[in-house]
């Protein structure tokens, strides 16, 4: 198999065992074989032999090289918008309120339900290009958005399908306990029955690569989000939890028990939530897109996090009621100023971080063995990358070895 050089730029290995903050790489080169990264390194260490046998060369003109950014928790896939309730909130109306009032994520469920495939594969593409233009190589696609076993699986085919029409890898988890519908109102544990029906037939079809919950005082309690993930564990599929946004339900050391692969929101985690999620690898997903829209005040607990070393990711949660982003290079300034993160625990929370997130070990760091999915972008330093609002100085991106 023939192969690629990239030379002329600097490398953002985001390595972790890294000397260099950022896995920085001066005068660095990259050889790419096929889909796979084969050498990564300074190009005045790059073998005579290897470097003979690159059949094309690309000068990437001084560009900055990152890993391909991942968006490790999205809801793309949904029909209509929630701008009404944007309003309310500006009001002073709170989200558990509008949700009593049928509105939330039941006003979507009701939109969903009601567009075709064909109409949620457009929708979503449109949001989906834009994640894409500013260097996403990987996306998580959750549904939940449809609440009964036709829909999910609608939303879920519809997910699955962008990976098709476009150069992206697509994770599809399933969220089928993400809100009680209309004809379950009032009965949680019926539906959480239905949810439990639904998972295995969709599993069964190749559809479902995690399963996820929302628990929280509105939505499920701890004891039906560890029914739902032994039914999950019985399948072998990893499991992942909105978790300690609104309160702490103890999620997070629910789903630490499960080994979820991570626990997202967190504003109200606890100490003993985050020693739980240390210990079982569980990544945090920070969600500074949906604390910004809410208008929150309450910040996840990012120096309990760093106490007991657990990765943080960061991510768009892009969906039509709390975080109508799809930009990531927007929720990289907003992870450092709103949360404090520095510029360089935001870059690994779009790339490393949101990998491990993912359960995906095969890319989020510039290495050999590993995907070569990578970024060129138009700047001197990947603090750059965080700091211009705004901004996309995205040169070109690599989708497994190929110009995307």
């Amino acid at each position: 198999m023939s192969l690629t050089l990239w030379h002329h730029c600097t490398l953002a290995t985001l390595q972790a065992d890294a000397a260099q903050p950022y896995g920085l790489v001066p005068d660095g080169a990259l050889v790419v074989q096929g889909s796979t990264l084969k050498w990564v390194g300074p190009l005045a260490e790059l073998p005579a032999a290897l470097r003979a046998e690159c059949s094309a060369q690309h000068d990437a003109g001084g560009a900055l090289i990152t890993p391909g950014l991942i968006d490790c928790h999205t809801h793309l896939v949904y029909a209509g918008d929630r701008a009404a309730e944007f309003e309310q909130r500006l009001q002073g109306v709170g989200y558990e309120e509008i949700a009593r009032q049928g509105g939330g994520i039941a006003s979507t469920v009701r939109a969903t339900r009601a567009a075709s495939a064909e109409e949620l594969r457009s929708s979503a593409a449109r949001r989906l290009r834009d994640l894409l233009s500013e260097g996403v190589t990987t996306v998580e696609i959750k549904s939940g958005y449809g609440l009964a076993l036709e829909h999910e699986r609608k939303c879920l085919q519809v997910a699955r399908s962008l990976a098709t029409d476009h150069a992206v890898s697509v994770r599809a988890t399933f969220l089928g306990a993400h809100a009680l519908p209309p004809e379950f109102a009032g009965q949680s544990d019926a539906y959480l029955d239905e949810v439990l029906r639904m998972l295995p037939r969709l599993h069964a079809e190749g559809l479902v690569d995690a399963v996820d919950a929302f628990c929280e005082r509105i939505a499920f309690s701890p004891a039906q989000t560890a029914r739902l993930f032994e039914a999950a564990r019985a399948l072998g599929l990893p499991v992942k939890l909105h978790a300690e946004q609104l309160s702490d339900s103890g999620g997070a050391q629910l789903a630490a028990g499960y080994g979820a692969l991570s626990c997202d929101h967190l504003e109200w985690l606890s100490d003993e939530g985050a020693s739980a999620m240390a210990q079982a690898g569980s990544v945090a997903v920070l969600l500074p897109g949906a604390f910004y829209f809410l208008r929150e005040t309450k910040l996840p607990p990012m120096d309990l996090l760093r106490h007991h070393g657990v990765p943080m990711a960061v991510s768009t949660d892009s969906n039509p009621g709390t975080s109508p982003c799809t930009s990531l290079l927007l929720m990289l300034n907003m992870a450092c100023t709103l949360f404090r993160l520095t510029p360089e625990e935001a870059l690994a929370g779009v790339t490393r971080h949101a990998a491990q997130a993912l359960g995906l070990k095969d890319r989020g760091v510039l290495a050999p063995g590993l995907r070569a999915d990578f970024v060129l972008w138009d700047v001197q330093h990947p603090a750059q990358l965080a700091y211009a609002l705004g901004a996309n100085p995205l040169i070109q991106t690599i989708f497994e070895g190929q110009v995307r």
